[in-house]
């Protein structure tokens, strides 16, 4: 550490002089234009000497980032020429930029990455990965400043080697640009000589430089990809989108929007799992399960609280009734109106452009598109547990057409999983009549929450009669005769846990094989690599929604819906970086969790600063009308300000009220904004309004209101 202090203490001390010896104002262009008789001079008498302090100078000011390294480089063509002067100015700046990065390596990177390291991981195995080719890119455009580029790659694992010898190699091209620009500058006899056309090629080169650049790197990365492959001369479709869930749904309705040619290939039901097996038929459950509960308690309003009597059956049935009604608004017959071609059968790629599809009704066909967006899915994991195969479970998937002609629901219910989905399974089926064991591996359910929110969670989970077994890690199933149970270690010590039915709800993966994803060399490490602009490997091949992730929510899928076909549509004219800047969720248990941005245990794990500003809803009129007191607005905001970091909100309707919130970290409005806005009386949504106030409360000008005070003292004839 005192070797760091010490080496940090001398640059700054060197930069000081340098800057109040007025060095800077030494290494402009007009200072160049008046010295160039004299540099000549000097050149002509010691060449060597010159060439030799040139090159010195130069390394020095590239090492120490100092302004002036653009003019030396014109000076260096106006001294020594075209040749000569790319050579001194190509190694020089070389040196001084790993000297650069060595010191910014050596001083900052440790500190950088202690602090750091949870949101740099992407692009530390981005640089470790192809650091060497995203270097020479940077290098390559002019537009980045050279000397942040230095500081920065020190920061990263790039190897020092490949940092030398592609910054060697990627700053040629634009060394002999300003090069050459200084040759012609130092042909200037005469004030008309600044219209020569040397001199106006040369400098209409440093702006055309870095789209040149640009351009020529898309080239060769286009080269790079489809050296092995030959692209059609014509194509059968301007967009080709696989999946038919919200991603890929979405992704058509927009091309057909645009009047693109478009097809959507699905070998199953459209609408994906959150219609069929996911979003719709859980939350119609959850609300029969809800209305169950509000009967027995009843007497919290007022009412006679009675045990509920239904049939199971009829609940199942009415959970397809609602998948039926919401059917119609992601049906082929919809989008088909819309313009959409919809295939129903089984895509594969042969090559980046051609599709082969096995058509549900028989036979095949092949279709080409000048680009493909992939919407695969997910599919619930099922843990590799001995005996899983023995005994009956189903899944998040499954359920729903094994427990449909159940007459009752299952006597015992072990739910494998303590995240949102089974979390929300648990409770519906308690609430049902179930007896429900929740078994989850970690120490508490919802572990992507807050402690207090988790702790919120497990209570309502255990009201409802729930049991929980957190910190139990299942082991193996057994299956005797008509007696089934998984066995679960805790704490040392095996317990037997017997059950009818298991859920598996341990989280769900990206579907990844059968599409030729392998055949292509498309990168599937979990999910679809992809870049910022949803581009896979294959530059017109995109993915979105659960097989991309980053986040397995629908409305995402959708958000990246509307990028992958305006990029697939229009990315030669314009490309957008998808934005997942805000991404709210919701978990759907009774009170609901909704959270966007950070939380408390998120901003401690990115050592971010923040303050917490909370309002309790026992303390909101339209909670207490309807005795739903329980839950809270919680929201973080940096200490001072009232910019949003994150929200949690937890009570009724908790994933609407985050909407609010939602908009506003979006669009970049504080809490003061939310806070002089009309809420209807008496509402929910008033809540947000109070959160807002209590951290205007909390920051109250208290100096100013004790003069204030005094004014109205004075105003009264008191001061």
């Amino acid at each position: 550490m005192k070797t760091k202090l010490t080496l940090l203490a001398l640059i700054l001390l060197v930069v000081t002089v340098f800057f109040l010896a007025d060095g800077h104002q030494l290494l402009t262009l007009d200072t160049l234009r008046d010295s160039l008789d004299t540099f000549h001079a000097w050149r002509d008498r010691q060449p060597l000497l010159v060439s030799g302090g040139f090159f010195l100078i130069y390394v020095a000011v590239t090492a120490l980032s100092l302004p002036g390294a653009a003019v030396m480089t014109l000076a260096g063509g106006a001294l020594f020429g075209l040749l000569w002067g790319v050579l001194l100015i190509s190694f020089a700046s070389t040196i001084g930029a790993t000297l650069a990065f060595l010191v910014s390596r050596y001083l900052l990177r440790d500190w950088v990455q202690e602090r750091f390291g949870a949101r740099l991981k992407p692009i530390n195995r981005g640089i470790e990965k192809e650091g060497g080719f995203y270097l020479f890119t940077l290098r390559l455009v002019p537009l980045f400043p050279f000397f942040l580029i230095n500081l920065l790659m020190g920061l990263t694992p790039i190897r020092t080697f490949t940092f030398y010898w592609v910054s060697q190699v990627g700053m040629l091209a634009g060394t002999l640009v300003y090069v050459n620009a200084g040759t012609q500058l130092g042909q200037l006899q005469s004030v008309s000589g600044i219209l020569s056309a040397d001199l106006i090629l040369s400098f209409a080169l440093l702006g055309l430089f870095p789209l040149i650049a640009r351009k020529g790197i898309g080239v060769v990365q286009r080269r790079r990809v489809y050296v092995d492959w030959t692209r059609p001369k014509s194509f059968d479709r301007n967009l080709i989108v696989i999946g038919a869930g919200a991603g890929g749904l979405v992704t058509s309705y927009i091309a057909a929007a645009v009047k693109a040619k478009v097809t959507l290939i699905e070998a199953d039901s459209l609408g994906g799992d959150c219609l069929n097996t996911g979003c719709v038929p859980s939350k119609a459950l959850i609300r029969s399960a809800r209305l169950a509960q509000e009967m027995r308690t009843a007497e919290r309003l007022g009412l006679e609280s009675v045990q509920p009597r239904f049939s199971f059956k009829r609940v199942m049935q009415r959970v397809q009734e609602v998948i039926a009604q919401v059917e119609p608004h992601d049906s082929v017959e919809r989008y088909t109106g819309l313009g959409v071609e919809v295939i129903q059968g089984y895509a594969t790629l042969v090559d980046p452009w051609t599709v082969e599809i096995a058509l549900n009704d028989g036979g095949s066909r092949r279709l080409s598109g000048r680009s493909i967006v992939l919407a695969t899915g997910a599919a619930p994991v099922v843990p590799e547990l001995p005996g899983i195969e023995q005994v009956d479970y189903v899944t998040s998937d499954t359920l729903w057409s094994r427990f449909a002609e159940l007459d009752e629901a299952p006597k015992r219910l072990l739910v494998l999983g303590g995240g949102p989905i089974g979390c929300e399974l648990a409770q519906a089926f308690a609430r049902l009549g179930s007896q429900v064991s929740l078994v989850q591996r970690r120490d508490r359910v919802l572990p992507q929450e807050d402690e207090e929110v988790s702790a919120l969670a497990a209570q309502s989970l255990r009201s409802s009669g729930v049991e929980l077994l957190t910190g139990h890690t299942p082991v193996r199933c057994e299956r005797d005769n008509e007696s089934q149970q998984l066995v679960a270690a805790h704490r040392g010590e095996e317990r037997a846990i017997p059950f009818d039915c298991m859920i598996v709800a341990a989280g769900r993966v990206a579907r990844l094989s059968g599409y030729g994803l392998e055949t292509l060399g498309i990168d599937t490490d979990r999910t679809i690599a992809t870049n910022e602009f949803l581009e896979t490997r294959y530059p017109h091949i995109y993915a979105v929604g659960d097989a991309a992730g980053p986040y397995q929510f629908t409305h995402v899928a959708a958000h990246q819906a509307w990028y992958a076909a305006v990029n697939g549509l229009f990315g030669h004219l314009k490309r957008f970086a998808v934005d997942y800047r805000v991404i709210p969720r919701t978990t759907f248990l009774d009170p609901e969790i909704a959270t966007v941005g950070l939380t408390e245990q998120t901003a401690l794990e990115q050592k971010v600063r923040y303050e917490v500003t909370r309002f309790d809803l026992d303390d909101l009129d339209r909670a207490l009308t309807e005795s739903a007191t329980g839950g809270l607005i919680k929201v973080l905001t940096p200490p001072g300000s009232d910019r949003i970091l994150g929200v949690t909100i937890v009570g009724e309707h908790a994933g609407d009220l985050l909407a609010e919130f939602v908009l506003a970290m979006k669009h970049g409005l504080g809490l003061n904004k939310i806070l002089g806005t009309i809420h209807a009386y008496p509402t929910w949504a008033e809540g947000n309004k109070y959160a807002a106030g209590e951290w205007k409360k909390a920051h109250a000008p208290q100096c100013l209101l004790r003069w204030i005070e005094r004014y109205h003292d004075r105003r009264r004839g008191r001061g």
